[in-house]
């Protein structure tokens, strides 16, 4: 765990959770797993708000908690889940491309609450939809339920573990914390409920359309209180199986840039039909017959047979290797190297960092180097076609920055400089693991600066809120056009101009945030790839 990454999720945490669970989160990030009183001991917070504090994070899955052989329950934090919160507002933008505003709300309230039951969250969202149509019109229990079924279908949530059911009536002392577990087929398994009803929406007055109390209203509710269908039954978003989503997606357009957009559609139809079939942390896809890829192509392509497997045959044969040929059955049988697409995009990534940061000629050096894997400096000079003055400091300077690395092949035991071959090499591996540190780095100056700029207009960004609070509540009284022109008006010219000003700022800041974290999915995935390989 580097200082970056400990930064980084000091302020994830401190910005989404708040002071008192940002220090107990990073204090369990630092030390590793301990037990309650010593958290409250070495953090200096009392017993209670450290117990609220673990709750708030083991309901966001942020904190694991194990019990020993003594019957001593320890508590460890999980950085890697902790650091997935950068990537909320990409999953939340997935669901709505896939799924629409229904599916990104859902994916939306999993994310926030960090688990919640079926019938909760088809309420929840049914009345947010609600809340943004027209009057009359009203969000059905059923299509928000159908939009949840859909998603568990294709993995993008899963059931939580849950406490097993005890058959025995009396069963002896209760254990110090629960064990949660789960059947792997029931992990998507979606419960039959019968939910009828509409999205509501949120009243103001005090008394419902009928005219009803709120007393009476409540009092009603709390006798009439049903058990819940699906109590007990938790779900959360799937992150891996959105990971997944993202490396395919990754994989295509990498296909259509250097090929077409024939090809990257074949892609894509390969890795739909095998994304349910294949594990995440596979190396390669189910192997697919030609057969199966052409009855799976998109309604609508006009591709014939003949065509499909010239232009299989071409991907087979392209040194990127994405795609590679695993027997002649059915037409031929084809899988996606998955690994192998990885480790390209990640070289690509190094070989754009190199060129942005150290020039073309840089470039062009890193480049042969790992093409030819080991060269001494003169071939370098040589093949690269560059004078030696210039060649060594480039080399120098790439060394220094750790993007290639120097291996020593002495020819007599003593190491002696003058009877060793010096080699320039790069080794990926390490390179990708520098460029994710500074990643993390980049990304938590972005986090501090964003920060920054919001406290030094803070007063401001009060004042234009209290002012667009007045003119909504003017609006829907009633207001005439000159009123709300002068409480507009409370807002001078340069004010307004220092709001467009931070909003601008602000909303680079955001999105240079995303970029960022685009690469490190990018590094993440080739770095767990190539760790997870036999």
């Amino acid at each position: 765990m580097t200082q970056a990454e400990i930064k980084l999720c000091s302020l994830l945490l401190q910005e989404h959770f708040g002071e008192i669970v940002g220090k107990i989160g990073v204090h369990l990030i630092r030390t590793g797993s301990q037990p309650l009183r010593v958290i409250a001991h070495d953090t200096g917070t009392s017993l209670d708000q450290v117990k609220k504090a673990l709750c708030v994070l083991i309901q966001h899955n942020l904190v694991t908690y194990q019990v020993h052989k003594r019957g001593v329950v320890e508590y460890e934090a999980q950085c890697s889940r902790v650091l997935r919160m950068l990537r909320y507002p990409r999953y939340i933008y997935t669901s709505k491309t896939l799924y629409s505003d229904t599916g990104e709300l859902i994916v939306e309230e999993l994310l926030l609450n960090g688990k919640m039951t079926m019938s909760a969250v088809v309420k929840k969202v049914a009345d947010r939809l609600t809340e943004t149509m027209e009057d009359g019109k009203t969000m059905d229990y059923a299509e928000v339920s159908n939009t949840f079924v859909r998603l568990a279908d294709t993995h993008f949530v899963q059931r939580c573990p849950l406490v097993p059911a005890t058959e025995n009536s009396d069963p002896g002392p209760l254990p110090p914390a629960p064990t949660l577990v789960i059947n792997e087929k029931d992990m998507y398994l979606v419960p039959k409920l019968s939910l009828i009803g509409k999205g509501k929406r949120r009243r103001s007055s005090e008394e419902d359309a009928a005219g009803e109390p709120k007393a009476k209203r409540l009092k009603h509710t709390t006798d009439n209180k049903e058990p819940i269908p699906d109590d007990g039954i938790y779900w959360q978003a799937n992150l891996d199986r959105f990971h997944q989503h993202f490396r395919d997606q990754t994989i295509v357009s990498a296909v259509a840039n250097k090929m077409d957009q024939t090809s990257s559609e074949i892609v894509r139809t390969m890795l739909r039909i095998s994304e349910i079939t294949t594990p995440s942390s596979a190396p390669f896809t189910q192997p697919l017959s030609s057969n199966e890829i052409f009855r799976s192509l998109p309604v609508g392509y006009n591709v014939s047979k003949q065509v499909l497997d010239q232009y299989l045959t071409l991907l087979a044969d392209d040194p990127l290797e994405f795609v590679g040929k695993s027997g002649d059955s059915g037409g031929g049988m084809y899988v996606i190297n998955l690994h192998k697409a990885l480790a390209s995009l990640a070289t690509a990534t190094l070989e754009s960092v190199v060129q942005e940061r150290f020039g073309s000629r840089c470039a062009r050096i890193f480049r042969l180097v790992l093409q030819k894997k080991h060269l001494e400096q003169k071939q370098v000079e040589d093949f690269a076609m560059i004078p030696a003055k210039e060649a060594k400091d480039m080399l120098y300077k790439m060394l220094s920055e750790n993007f290639i690395s120097l291996q020593e092949i002495p020819k007599t035991p003593d190491h002696a400089p003058s009877r060793t071959f010096y080699l320039y090499t790069v080794n990926i591996l390490s390179a990708a693991r520098m460029l994710l540190h500074r990643c993390y780095k980049s990304i938590a100056n972005l986090i501090e600066r964003r920060q920054f700029e919001t406290k030094e207009s803070k007063r401001l960004l009060e004042k234009s809120q209290r002012v667009e609070a007045i003119i909504a509540s003017m609006q829907a009284t009633g207001a005439e056009e000159e009123q709300l022109q002068e409480i507009e008006e409370m807002i001078t010219a340069p004010e307004r101009q220092q709001l467009e000003t931070l909003k601008r700022n602000v909303n680079k800041l955001d999105a240079s945030e995303i970029q960022v974290d685009e690469t490190i999915f990018l590094l993440e995935s080739y770095i767990e790839s190539t760790m997870k390989r036999p």
